[in-house]
């Protein structure tokens, strides 16, 4: 049977969990084979079912920001640049995502990010206190257009619960999406969470930390919208 169908019969395997991530091929330049095996040791943390020690990851306390899923990690290079003050965590199981994060971590010399090459629903739970984010990314999530797929998209009620567990008072959520009904179902889903309140009166302009990537710049200019949300934690 299909487990894109929503009924759990008795007999059947367990539901899948939600997961963060879709597997995806991809192709490794030498460039970031190179900087897996001379930058991965230094800035890639292992997963580990125990909880971080983030002054010590990183070497001083500073407010940190959890990304889930940085793709090839242009973005997220240039927010940490932007943001010095700031430490980064990024989830991403693609390894050339990982690899090109790397290799702009030498170019840019950002000693402010530490990756994690694994599933960010599981690195949140066993790796990340409560009550230690100042801030949590999620840009351009998978938006499983299909509808009987939009079980699987990451942004659910139980997740967002789980997920503010681990937002300092006043930290913030910021998800952003291209996908329309993906970013009506986030607004539904982030304002029904008491923890959570609106930055905005619905979206939110997009943050200037946030830059444009060259994938969302040529939607915009086909008339393509892009959805930002921005909360905070109560």
């Amino acid at each position: 049977m299909s487990d894109d169908q929503d009924g759990q019969q008795p007999g059947q395997p367990p539901r899948r969990a939600i997961k963060s991530f879709v597997t995806r091929a991809g192709r490794m330049g030498t460039g970031q084979i190179k900087a897996l095996a001379e930058l991965g040791p230094k800035f890639v943390l292992p997963y580990k079912a125990e909880k971080l020690d983030l002054a010590a990851t990183f070497g001083r306390t500073a407010p940190v920001v959890l990304e889930i899923g940085f793709g090839m990690g242009g973005a997220t290079a240039e927010i940490a640049a932007t943001l010095p003050d700031h430490d980064f965590i990024g989830c991403e199981v693609h390894e050339p995502g990982v690899g090109a994060l790397l290799k702009l971590i030498d170019e840019k010399q950002l000693g402010n990010i530490r990756i994690v090459q694994h599933d960010a629903v599981e690195v949140l739970r066993d790796m990340v206190g409560e009550g230690v984010l100042a801030g949590v990314h999620i840009f351009f999530p998978d938006p499983w257009h299909k509808k009987r797929h939009n079980k699987r998209r990451l942004i659910q009620p139980a997740f967002v619960a789980q997920l503010v567990k681990h937002i300092v008072p006043g930290g913030y959520l910021h998800c952003a999406t291209d996908w329309q009904p993906y970013a009506e179902q986030m607004l539904e889903v982030l304002s029904a969470e008491p923890a959570l309140l609106n930055t905005a009166s619905g979206y939110a302009e997009k943050p200037a930390y946030r830059p444009l990537t060259k994938f969302e710049a040529r939607g915009l200019r086909l008339g393509h919208g892009v959805w930002d949300l921005v909360f905070r934690k109560s």
